[in-house]
């Protein structure tokens, strides 16, 4: 069985390249997720941001 479903970026930025072999072999999104799976490459607009993924969510609205 195949899904699709949105794709959230957790950072503001632009897509600069997208995997055009997924096109071909959409498996490897699960098969090879860090060598030939990737989706798309981006460039960072705010790299403060990157402070702020996988924090624990409780922790952070503590502040």
């Amino acid at each position: 069985m195949k899904t699709v479903s949105d794709l959230f970026m957790p950072l503001s930025g632009k897509i600069t390249e997208t995997n055009k072999l997924l096109l071909k072999e959409p498996t490897l999104v699960n098969s090879e997720p860090f060598e030939n799976g990737w989706m798309i490459k981006i460039e960072i607009e705010n790299s403060q941001e990157i402070e702020h993924l996988m924090r624990n969510e409780i922790d952070y609205y503590k502040k």
